[in-house]
């Protein structure tokens, strides 16, 4: 029998699953990570961008997650993030559409606007659209 570990992904919103795997990638801020069954104990925080979940059936899961953090244990792995959604559900359309409203926010000098909200809302905008194009290349 292959090693497992449990894996929970969790948004503010609700768990998006809950399963066993045999390795996890996940944007972690110093870069992406791989986190097999045992791995050392580590918590970090994450970056935009796809979290991709390999299942003992050989599967491979993708979400998307708009930040937050990893926690590893020897056998558990949980991200916690502000806003998680599978890979499949993303909506190009609107990631576009967040993408250019961030982008002239962003160039309007003369608005009173937030502009690391801005810079989040294109960082995470980018992040979907580049999680779109890796779903696409895998199938």
């Amino acid at each position: 029998m292959a090693m497992t570990l449990h894996v929970d992904i969790v948004s503010a919103e609700a768990e998006i699953f809950s399963g066993t795997a045999t390795m996890v990638f996940a944007p972690a801020e110093m870069g992406e990570v791989g986190v097999a069954p045992r791995h050392a104990p580590l918590v970090t925080r994450l970056n935009p961008g796809e979290v991709r979940v390999q299942t003992q059936e050989g599967d491979e899961l993708s979400f998307f997650v708009s930040g937050g953090l990893l926690e590893v244990q020897p056998h558990v792995l949980t991200v916690l993030a502000d806003t998680a959604i599978r890979a499949d559900d993303l909506d190009e359309a609107q990631a576009q559409e967040a993408k250019a409203r961030a982008e002239k926010m962003l160039s309007d000098k003369s608005a009173d606007i937030d502009y690391a909200k801005a810079q989040a809302e294109l960082a995470q905008s980018i992040a979907q659209l580049a999680a779109i194009k890796k779903l696409r290349e895998r199938m």
